[in-house]
């Protein structure tokens, strides 16, 4: 099972902005921004385990995710994790249903992918803030976070399905955080 390391951060749009200048002066790579349809399965099992099941669709691909987090001292986080394409996204929806598994939280997000020096750097925006997130080595993470020059910036601790259960909106049993829809007006 690999481990996810990763640290987190609100952003207000001025620090977006710098943060983005940074990366550009940096010369990290950038790639376009993706809209995400996160889904999260919870089960007795796996609420017991402190773990979820991710179904993210992103375009035409879909991608299943357990995410268990690890006890951790410093505001980066550790999580086990396992992850795979998969070919069809409505299907497995199906035979998570059949599982007896059910969606508890949805949350939409754009996010645009940097790589700078061995880590992956995510800049988010989801309905209720914008976020940025270090992944790659504890000491690596530290590495761009001096480059970046936001040492001082604070981590959030919370995940986005914290997150969203806490900002989202109630609809039945499900908890959603999905933007407005665009006007065509």
């Amino acid at each position: 099972m690999a481990i996810e390391i990763e640290k987190k951060y609100r952003l207000t749009d001025e620090q977006r902005d710098v943060v983005i200048a940074r990366l550009n002066t940096l010369n990290a790579e950038s790639f376009d921004a993706v809209f995400e349809v996160n889904t999260i399965y919870r089960s007795p099992r796996l609420e017991q385990d402190r773990a979820i099941l991710r179904l993210r669709r992103i375009g035409d691909r879909s991608i299943l995710t357990y995410k268990k987090r690890l006890a951790s001292p410093s505001a980066i986080k550790h999580q086990l994790e396992e992850e795979t394409e998969i070919e069809n996204g409505d299907v497995m929806e199906n035979i998570l249903a059949k599982l007896g598994l059910t969606p508890s939280i949805i949350y939409e997000k754009r996010r645009t992918v940097w790589k700078y020096s061995e880590t992956e750097i995510a800049l988010d925006e989801l309905p209720f803030g914008k976020f940025m997130e270090i992944e790659g080595t504890e000491e690596n993470i530290k590495v761009v976070e001096r480059e970046l020059r936001i040492e001082n910036l604070p981590a959030e601790e919370s995940t986005y399905v914290g997150l969203t259960h806490k900002l989202g909106v109630r609809n039945g049993e499900l908890i959603e955080a999905r933007f407005a829809p665009e006007r065509t007006d």
